[in-house]
Protein backbone atom coordinates (compact mmCIF):
# COMPACT_ATOMS: atom_id res chain seq x y z
CA UNK A 1 0.00 0.00 0.00
CA UNK A 2 3.05 2.21 1.21
CA UNK A 3 4.40 1.66 -2.88
CA UNK A 4 1.24 2.38 -4.22
CA UNK A 5 0.81 5.87 -2.44
CA UNK A 6 4.68 6.52 -3.15
CA UNK A 7 3.85 6.49 -7.17
CA UNK A 8 0.59 7.88 -6.84
CA UNK A 9 2.08 11.27 -5.43
CA UNK A 10 5.09 11.22 -7.71
CA UNK A 11 2.75 10.95 -10.82
CA UNK A 12 0.73 13.67 -9.15
CA UNK A 13 3.87 15.81 -8.91
CA UNK A 14 5.02 15.04 -12.11
CA UNK A 15 0.83 15.60 -13.75
CA UNK A 16 0.79 18.85 -11.84
CA UNK A 17 4.23 20.21 -13.47
CA UNK A 18 3.10 19.30 -17.16
CA UNK A 19 -0.46 20.80 -16.68
CA UNK A 20 0.29 24.66 -16.27
CA UNK A 21 1.87 26.59 -18.56
CA UNK A 22 5.45 28.00 -18.42
CA UNK A 23 6.46 31.84 -18.07
CA UNK A 24 7.16 32.32 -22.32
CA UNK A 25 4.17 30.24 -23.07
CA UNK A 26 2.16 32.24 -20.67
CA UNK A 27 3.17 35.62 -22.41
CA UNK A 28 2.38 34.24 -26.11
CA UNK A 29 -1.22 32.84 -25.31
CA UNK A 30 -4.62 35.05 -25.47
CA UNK A 31 -5.70 36.60 -21.97
CA UNK A 32 -8.45 33.55 -21.91
CA UNK A 33 -6.15 30.90 -21.87
CA UNK A 34 -3.00 32.38 -20.60
CA UNK A 35 -1.89 30.06 -17.45
CA UNK A 36 -3.24 26.98 -18.80
CA UNK A 37 -2.25 25.72 -21.63
CA UNK A 38 1.66 25.48 -23.58
CA UNK A 39 2.54 26.65 -27.39
CA UNK A 40 1.80 29.39 -29.19
CA UNK A 41 -2.33 29.75 -28.93
CA UNK A 42 -5.04 29.89 -31.48
CA UNK A 43 -3.82 31.98 -34.62
CA UNK A 44 -7.79 33.22 -35.43
CA UNK A 45 -11.34 33.38 -34.45
CA UNK A 46 -11.55 30.30 -36.45
CA UNK A 47 -9.80 28.10 -34.32
CA UNK A 48 -12.02 29.20 -31.39
CA UNK A 49 -14.87 28.05 -33.31
CA UNK A 50 -12.91 24.60 -34.30
CA UNK A 51 -12.62 23.88 -30.27
CA UNK A 52 -16.03 24.83 -29.53
CA UNK A 53 -17.40 22.63 -32.30
CA UNK A 54 -14.96 19.62 -31.35
CA UNK A 55 -15.39 19.82 -27.45
CA UNK A 56 -19.61 19.63 -28.01
CA UNK A 57 -18.85 17.12 -30.16
CA UNK A 58 -17.11 15.29 -26.68
CA UNK A 59 -19.63 16.53 -24.43
CA UNK A 60 -22.66 14.82 -26.70
CA UNK A 61 -20.42 11.23 -27.27
CA UNK A 62 -19.55 11.27 -23.90
CA UNK A 63 -23.39 12.11 -22.33
CA UNK A 64 -24.66 9.54 -25.02
CA UNK A 65 -22.49 6.91 -24.07
CA UNK A 66 -23.38 7.09 -20.54
CA UNK A 67 -27.17 7.58 -21.30
CA UNK A 68 -26.83 4.28 -23.29
CA UNK A 69 -24.95 2.33 -20.94
CA UNK A 70 -27.33 2.91 -18.09
CA UNK A 71 -30.42 2.70 -19.82
CA UNK A 72 -29.71 -0.08 -23.12
CA UNK A 73 -32.66 -0.01 -25.15
CA UNK A 74 -31.85 -3.80 -26.13
CA UNK A 75 -34.01 -6.08 -23.83
CA UNK A 76 -31.56 -8.72 -24.25
CA UNK A 77 -29.95 -10.67 -21.57
CA UNK A 78 -27.33 -11.32 -23.83
CA UNK A 79 -26.54 -7.85 -24.80
CA UNK A 80 -22.74 -6.38 -24.18
CA UNK A 81 -24.03 -3.29 -22.30
CA UNK A 82 -26.42 -5.91 -19.99
CA UNK A 83 -23.11 -7.82 -19.27
CA UNK A 84 -21.07 -4.84 -18.07
CA UNK A 85 -24.23 -3.80 -15.94
CA UNK A 86 -24.43 -7.02 -14.29
CA UNK A 87 -20.61 -7.11 -13.98
CA UNK A 88 -20.59 -3.41 -12.14
CA UNK A 89 -23.56 -4.25 -10.25
CA UNK A 90 -21.62 -7.56 -9.11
Amino acid sequence: MEKLKSILLIALLVIQQSVWACPVCDRHQPKILRGVVHGSGPDSQFDYWIIGAVALMVLATLFFSIKWLIRPMEKEDTHIKRVIINEVEV
